[in-house]
């Protein structure tokens, strides 16, 4: 499974990117030993200095050809869709954040390293956000929302528009309202857009995340070349059972799964995944039942397409 590029990934061995350069590499290096060709290191939501900081230790792997880009998962999240994000630190768009950011990884080399940023567009300030990230090469993705299906589809217009290429979705169905015949929300929104060719879904296949007759619709309803198989995978990758964190939460990996420890502000949430890319890739046709052809496409040309862009 060589060749493989993962879109959304927070780290491994214990590691959880940007937290330090050694730590950083060692949990790429454990991605790649998978069979991982490509991996984008993703933050989740923090203060803005923190940001700075974690953005300040992954430019210079970006540089080096270690890593394929940076992710920003938040912090202009919905509160109510967080997951495992701190509460603390959301906020509505901050345009200072993105150009500090970007002179961060222009002042280590790497002026292109941020590719995607992860946003809720029902956010004041989003469409300024939007045409912000457009400026400068970055993708805006939609996710941890909690709007109405009409302001997905609107935000997803708006950054085609903006950017000339199709928006992402982040990790479809996972931080945000469950699908309702008479609220479709999100979902539906996401899944139309995809179908028409005007977004690409990110999918975990993890076999928590998503059920399997779930992943087998995906595929069906908007064919491999709008979704991007991720893994989501988090610092507890590669290491089994036990007691993590992800930013300053504190996670408890039972059974595989990583979920927000009792008493946690995210009331449990899962906590990203315990997967690599290959494993999800396994998954999706040992056990959810996805030709390998289109799982492959999904987990190579779809997202290879989207860091092109």
């Amino acid at each position: 499974m060589n060749g493989l590029v993962d879109l959304h990934c927070h780290g491994a061995l214990g590691h959880e990117f940007g937290h330090d350069a050694e730590g950083s590499a060692a949990a790429v290096a454990h991605h790649r030993s998978a069979g991982v060709g490509s991996v984008v290191a993703s933050l989740v939501s923090a203060r803005p200095d923190t940001l700075v900081g974690q953005v300040a230790t992954l430019a210079p792997l970006v540089a080096a050809g270690t890593l394929a880009g940076i992710h920003l998962e938040g912090p202009f999240l919905s509160e109510e869709r967080r997951g495992a994000h701190d509460p603390s630190v959301l906020t509505d768009p901050d345009l200072a954040l993105v150009e500090s950011l970007v002179t961060t990884c222009a002042e280590a080399g790497a002026p292109n390293a941020l590719v995607q940023w992860t946003f809720a567009p029902e956010r004041p300030g989003s469409g300024e956000l939007v045409a912000a990230l457009a400026r400068h090469g970055i993708l805006p993705a939609v996710g941890h929302t909690d709007a109405s299906a009409d302001v997905i589809s609107a935000a997803l217009a708006s950054i085609a528009d903006a950017c000339g290429r199709p928006p992402l979705v982040t990790h479809l169905f996972n931080g945000m309202p469950p699908f309702h015949h008479r609220a479709g929300g999100p979902v539906a929104a996401a899944l139309a857009a995809a179908a028409r060719g005007d977004c690409v879904v990110e999918l975990i296949t993890d076999g928590v995340h998503v059920g399997t007759e779930v992943v087998r619709m995906v595929f069906e309803t908007v064919g491999p070349e709008h979704v991007a198989l991720v893994s989501d995978a988090m610092a507890a990758t590669g290491l089994g059972d036990g007691a993590f964190e992800i930013g300053p939460l504190e996670v408890e990996v039972s059974g595989g799964v990583a979920r927000l420890a009792d008493g946690g502000s995210g009331r449990g949430s899962i906590a990203g995944s315990t997967s690599t890319l290959a494993e999800c890739v396994r998954w999706a046709v040992e056990v959810a039942g996805v030709a390998e052809a289109d799982a492959l496409t999904a987990a190579t040309t779809t997202p290879a397409a989207v860091l092109a862009s």
